[in-house]
Parts: structure tokens; sequence; C-alpha cells
């Protein structure tokens, strides 16, 4: 398997791109990872060339860019050579931590669409209680959806969790303001009717306050509500660690306190690590696309590359180009 790899994208980018790269070559069987990026930079932190190569470019696309207008302009930066590897057949699938609307942007031009797919959804795997995590799509790459988007939305994160993360006959839920199968806006109602015809198990509408808890495997949304519940999610799990932090180091009483449940806290904060998830799949595209954390480091770098390889190893991309296919064969027989 060869995967192809942005490794000036993210914060400690390409330290820790690098890192999780040599983690991955070293205990994934048969990988070749290609590192796109400043050659010498990359050389600085890479101890083997086993199954790693090079291709080198000084071009890149920044936070400050526009993200379609750089991917046009700029043909010879990192995050658009990467996504070339990809078109041009040397590389199963790519990753970048890089500017998540340059990687849509290229994923679309270069890579490009499942033939049927209207638009790709860009979609995280969030923790849960039982420590499962469920699927949330779309989380912003596209801010405007129409149902029939949501229905491929639904079948694309059902087959992507059913192959990759191993769970039979996932719980499919649409993000509603209440369980009740006429709540919502025009969207949603029409999603919702969608949905129960749909070859997925679609479980009704689900509200945001139930997600962490496990209601459903898979929860489909337009991408403006999904990047406000994404964005929520993560700004109150930092203010609880801050709040828990805060009230334990207030006090000598609270300090000891703090000492005593050290462990249980590590343990906590573990069900809540992005590292543990890989990145955000842009489902849709013609060839897995991962789009790893801005922030990540070798560990979550590391879960990027295995969840790029479980979609190549399992067959998505073509899985879910065989059951659109299916899907608008039995709409035009019924027409």
């Amino acid at each position: 398997m060869r995967l192809a790899m942005d490794a000036m994208g993210g914060d400690h980018a390409p330290k820790e791109i690098v890192l999780g790269a040599m983690d991955a070559i070293s205990q994934i069987e048969g990988l070749h990872i290609t590192l796109i990026g400043d050659e010498a930079k990359i050389k600085t932190h890479l101890t083997t060339n086993r199954n790693i190569d090079i291709i080198h470019t000084d071009e890149m696309i920044t936070s400050e860019d526009e993200p379609v207008r750089a991917v046009r302009r700029k043909k010879n930066a990192s995050i658009v050579l990467t996504a070339k590897e990809v078109k041009e057949g040397r590389a199963d699938a790519c990753i970048s931590a890089g500017n998540t609307g340059a990687l849509m942007s290229a994923g679309l031009f270069v890579v490009g669409r499942i033939p049927g797919i209207d638009r790709p959804a860009l979609s995280p795997t969030l923790p849960t209680i039982d420590g499962k995590g469920f699927l949330l799509l779309d989380v912003g790459a596209n801010t405007d959806a129409k149902p029939d988007h949501l229905l491929q939305y639904a079948v694309m994160g059902s087959i992507y969790t059913e192959k990759v993360r191993s769970i039979e006959n996932p719980k499919v839920g649409l993000l509603n303001v209440g369980t009740e199968e006429g709540k919502g806006n025009d969207l949603t109602k029409k999603t919702y009717a969608l949905l129960q015809d749909a070859p997925v198990n679609f479980i009704g509408n689900v509200e945001a306050r139930d997600i962490l808890n496990g209601v459903a495997d898979v929860v489909v949304t337009d991408g403006f509500s999904g990047n406000i519940a994404l964005k929520t999610i993560e700004g109150t799990a930092m203010t609880m660690f801050s709040m828990l932090k805060e009230t334990f180091m207030s006090s000598t009483k609270t300090k000891i306190a703090a000492g005593m449940v050290k462990n249980d806290l590590k343990g906590l904060q573990s069900k809540l690590d992005y590292s543990e998830y890989g990145g955000a799949g842009l489902f849709g595209l013609a060839a897995p696309v991962i789009k790893a954390h801005g922030s990540s480091n070798k560990r979550a770098v590391f879960s990027a590359i295995k969840q790029a390889c479980h979609m190549v190893d399992h067959h998505v991309t073509d899985t879910i180009k065989e059951t659109i296919e299916k899907n608008e064969l039995e709409k035009e027989g019924t027409e």
C-alpha cells in the first residue's frame, strides 16, 4: 500500500508528520509513504529511508491563503502535489494536517468526486461515553446542503462505519431539534423522508445533547450545523478540563484530592483524545483523503495513517461507488 502525505501541513510540521510516518512504517507491513515538502527540513527528523520517499517542494498553502485560489495558483504546493500523487495512481490515499479548505479544494479539483456524489462530506469520528465513538458528517465541507446530499452522507457514513470501524449494521441518526418525526426545518423533514427508504439502519432524529451518549453510530447533518456541533463539543471539553484543573489547584485540600484521582483524570482525558480517532475523512472523493487535526502529534498522525490504510484495505471508496450506482438504478426503475 502506498500513501502520500503533506509533510508541511499542520502546527507541528514537518517533525510530527515525519515521526508519525516512521512509526507507521515500522508497524504496518507493506506500507510505503511518500512525504511531500521541504526535503532539508524533512530529513532533519528522518532517521530511516526504509519505505519512505521524499518529493521536494518549498511551496506551501498557509492558513492565510484563500483555499480555492491557492490550489489553482500554487501548483507545486505540498498539499496539491500530495493530491496529485493519488490522482496519477502513485498513491492509494493521501493525508494532510494543513489548511482544511485547501485540502477540500485539492480533493475536489485534483482527486475528483465519485460519480453520483453531489458533494463530499468532511467526517470526523468523535468520542462517546462507551468508548465506541460516532461519525459526524458533514462538519464543514458544505454549509448549504439539500436533502439528497444528506442522504448520500448517510450512505457513505454507514459504509465507512461498517467497513472501517467494524460496527455491524450501524445506527444512523439525523441531527435535529427534537426526536419526533415532524420536528425541524424543511431540510430535515425532507431528509427524514428520504432516509426512511435508504439502504441504512435509520433510527430517526437525534438531539445534540444525546450524541455523546452513543445514541447513533453515524450522525448526519448539514455542514453549517455540523461545524457548530463539532466546535461546541471541542470547546466544552477544553472548558471542562480547564475548570477541573482550576478547582483542583484552588487549595491544599483539593490538590491532595487531585493527586489521588490523577490516573482517573488521565483516563477520562484519553477518552476525549482526538489522536485516538485519526482524522476526518473527506467522503465522496474518488480515493481516500484524510484531514488530520491541525495540532496533530505523531500519535495522531499514526492514527490518521491507520485510518487511510483501513479505508484502502476495505475498499470503502469502491463500496460507496457501487452503492450509489445501485441506488440511482433503483430510483430510475421506480420513475
